[in-house]
């Protein structure tokens, strides 16, 4: 085929869009993320290595939801907790051995409650004994592509040797999101406790649930060596957008209040100092270019999901579009397969990249149509 050709769409006219900074931030790591355009809006040493503490249960978390979809377990059905769970130091659920407990108990005790005892008899009931799970959270981390992350504990306990990186728990987090939106409620749980527990244990540790409506998760931690962490996730609603999700994720913070005061900045700086644009439905076409030699005329390029954007505030006049796909298309062509990419930018600065893949197939055309085609392409 023919080097790459570039054809404009343009939607709105172009300006040069103004660098838009940060707050500072009380943390020795951080991250915001716009979820829905897939952005990253703000960052700070996100590949440094860290004690990943309790936040480590968003991994565990993973592969109970995963061991629930596969219908391995389910949560009406009661595990045994054991005398290595009942005995786990740090925060706990207060469940004690020889109990049964069911799935959906313990993941609240291990979610709401940031149990250590709950998180181990999961891990025992998922993985068989805690040391396979651990292995199993390890397998998954690389699945993910969580480069830089070992676990050697299921709940986060302080263990050399385990470590992760913002990134990665960015990774995590919007893996966890997108994978299982079903078990997505668990994060927002604000109070739980199991029956005979104590009274005084049952508020969940991420305080940005009582203090902000919109904050529906995911995560707090804390040890000496990690400091004080929060992975917060929200929700907003817009009249160009709904339901635009955004993650922040705070680790090193000095205190409990100011973990939370920090994420919360970081969150209502990304909804204000930027807007979300939905560009196209998911399904609908961005591009239908010419087929060669093909059944149909054209093939309809686009995404199955939504295409949208974060720009900065006031800047959504000035973005721009560009198709580049490769000239001639020749069939046969197969649903997903990307055959271009759309380039967006703001005024003269890219801003990301999109696949643009083909929305059904376009199988061969008969011989008289190849023929005939073959003779226009060579007339070309």
């Amino acid at each position: 085929m023919r080097a790459l050709a570039a054809s404009w769409l343009v939607f709105f006219c172009v300006v040069a869009a103004a660098q838009v900074q940060p707050p500072e931030i009380a943390a020795r790591n951080y991250l915001l993320m716009d979820v829905s355009a897939n952005q990253v809006l703000a960052a700070k040493d996100i590949d440094s290595s860290v004690d990943p503490a309790s936040l480590t249960k968003l991994m565990a978390s993973y592969l109970v939801f995963q061991a629930l979809q596969a219908k391995k377990i389910d949560l009406k059905q009661t595990l045994p907790v054991s005398e290595q769970a009942s005995r786990m130091p740090g925060s706990r659920m207060f469940i004690e051995s020889k109990m049964q407990v069911p799935v959906d108990d313990l993941l609240k005790g291990m979610i709401v409650q940031s149990g250590n005892d709950a998180t181990m008899a999961l891990a025992e009931g998922v993985g068989g004994t805690a040391d396979h799970f651990v292995e199993m959270m390890n397998a998954q981390a690389k699945a993910l592509g969580m480069n830089h992350t070992a676990f050697r504990n299921a709940a986060g306990l302080p263990q050399p040797g385990q470590v992760t990186t913002v990134r990665d728990l960015g990774i995590l987090a919007t893996r966890l999101m997108q994978d299982f939106p079903q078990q997505m409620p668990y994060f927002a749980i604000r109070k739980y406790r199991y029956a005979g527990t104590p009274v005084a244990n049952d508020t969940n540790r991420n305080t940005l649930l009582f203090r902000d409506p919109t904050v529906d998760g995911l995560n707090s931690g804390h040890t000496e060596t990690a400091g004080y962490c929060l992975v917060a996730t929200a929700k907003r609603d817009f009249p160009n957008l709904q339901g635009r999700r955004l993650l922040a994720i705070v680790l090193g913070a000095s205190s409990d209040f100011a973990r939370s005061n920090e994420t919360q900045k970081l969150l209502n700086w990304g909804y204000t100092a930027f807007e979300g644009l939905k560009l196209f439905d998911g399904g609908q076409p961005v591009v239908q270019p010419p087929v060669w030699k093909g059944s149909e005329a054209t093939v309809k390029l686009g995404q199955p999901r939504p295409v949208v954007l974060a720009v900065p505030a006031g800047s959504s006049a000035r973005i721009r579009t560009q198709v580049a796909r490769p000239d001639p298309l020749v069939a046969p062509i197969a649903k997903g397969q990307q055959v271009g990419t759309l380039k967006i930018s703001v005024g003269d600065q890219p801003l990301r990249e999109v696949p643009l893949v083909a929305l059904e197939a376009v199988d061969t055309a008969g011989l008289f149509g190849r023929a005939w085609d073959a003779i226009r392409l060579w007339i070309k």
